[in-house]
């Protein structure tokens, strides 16, 4: 009888066991952190909710919420698959908080950075803070500065300041920082942003209410860069229309890569012919092309009837066409896409070497406009996305009106 009641007492203790552990991941705001290889930590705050007997996450940043339902939780661990972006965290339970790593799969290693997360915790920084000296809601042009001190990029500051709360972005020639939250306390701000591919933190000193120095840009693992900034109204970046081009004695691009089907799609298809053609450059690994993909996405479904189509040129940060189309069928899942997205079989490192007709390749997005005749009209590189308030919406109300233009066009 002993015999039979040992294996059934164990399997009833286990069972406990795992069932008060779950219970024990509360629901509600954390706080977490990711350590740099300077042991500097990036903080930002998540969500967790029931529903429908379903863990869900939700990664705050600002005005935004990064859904992510693929959550696994086991009797002394919780382990969370991102969606869109190859990374995960990796974490154990212990009294209640969450300890491990988040780890970043590459194309050919894995980067990982320590996570540490507790429950009950809705503020990022600091929960109480010193009043702020200044107020630096506003324009300002700033200028990053690499370790190195041999690349200087330069970029507009837009922050919304709300006594200690601050909110706000970065632009650069390239796109921008997405959506950045954090606090000014005294003459110090902090500013961060976690989405589940890039894990950003910067600090700076507020000398005055139109000066900012000593800034650094923490970014992933351990990348540092220094920054300055000064209050612009009149701040401006280079006209994104004006950093890649066509070489001299081309018109058009030419290309002929598989869509997720393995079937070879080119311009020169009946498919896009007398049509307006978007061509986006991008990649599942972009945070700026999730954004744009998402515009583009509800973009197509409202101009697919009227003569436009779409092409994604996804490059990869491996040319493995399995691994692409893993992570782009992800992508298209996600946000509804209706238009062919191309593994290109090329790395986000050969876009020229894929595209001989390009003459430079500044970063993704870079969206190229062409019109019913098969001639490339604009090059547009980078994407502000809607992290940047008036920014995205004065360039998607451009972005279409310059694409009726060329639907009036016989």
């Amino acid at each position: 009888m002993k015999k039979i009641l040992l294996p059934v007492i164990m399997l009833i203790i286990i069972l406990g066991a795992c069932k008060n552990s779950s219970k024990s991941v509360h629901t509600g705001v954390w706080r977490a952190t990711l350590k740099t290889d300077s042991g500097i930590e990036i903080p930002f705050n998540f969500e967790l909710r029931d529903t429908a007997g379903k863990r869900i996450m939700y990664i705050i940043n600002a005005g935004e919420r990064l859904r992510v339902d693929s959550i696994h939780i086991s009797s002394d661990s919780v382990n969370i698959r991102l969606p869109i972006f190859d990374s995960e965290i990796k974490s154990a339970v212990l009294n209640g908080n969450l300890t491990g790593y988040w780890i970043k799969h590459l194309a050919d290693s894995d980067v990982k950075m320590e996570f540490n997360a507790e429950p009950d915790k809705d503020w990022r920084f600091l929960k109480i803070a010193a009043k702020p000296r200044f107020n630096i809601t506003g324009k300002w042009s700033a200028a990053f500065v690499d370790q190195d001190s041999t690349d200087t990029t330069v970029a507009i500051g837009e922050f919304k300041q709300h006594d200690t709360n601050i909110t706000g972005t970065f632009l650069t020639p390239s796109g921008d920082f997405r959506y950045l939250e954090g606090m000014v306390a005294d003459d110090k701000l902090s500013l961060s942003c976690f989405d589940g591919s890039h894990a950003f933190l910067f600090t700076g000193t507020i000398k005055s209410d139109s000066i900012i120095t000593d800034g650094k840009f923490y970014s992933g693992y351990s990348s540092i860069a220094g920054w300055s900034a000064k209050r612009d109204a009149k701040a401006m970046l280079p006209d994104p229309y004006l950093l890649t081009s066509l070489k001299p004695g081309y018109r058009t691009l030419t290309f002929a890569f598989p869509d997720l089907n393995g079937n070879k799609v080119s311009l020169t298809d009946a498919r896009y012919q007398n049509k307006v053609v978007i061509i986006q450059f991008m990649g599942s690994w972009c945070p700026n092309c999730m954004d744009e993909t998402a515009y583009l996405s509800s973009f197509y479904s409202r101009y697919k009837n009227r003569g436009v189509e779409v092409i994604g040129l996804a490059y990869e940060r491996t040319p493995d066409f399995g691994k692409a189309k893993k992570n782009l069928t992800e992508l298209k899942n996600r946000f509804d896409i209706q238009y062919k997205l191309l593994a290109t079989g090329y790395t986000n490192k050969e876009v020229l070497k894929s595209m001989p007709a390009l003459r430079n390749f500044a970063a993704f997005p870079t969206t190229v406009i062409v019109d019913k005749k098969g001639d490339v009209r604009k090059i547009h590189t980078g994407f502000s996305g809607p992290g940047t308030g008036a920014y995205y919406s004065n360039f998607t109300k451009e972005f279409e009106r310059f694409t009726d233009s060329l639907l009036a066009e016989k």
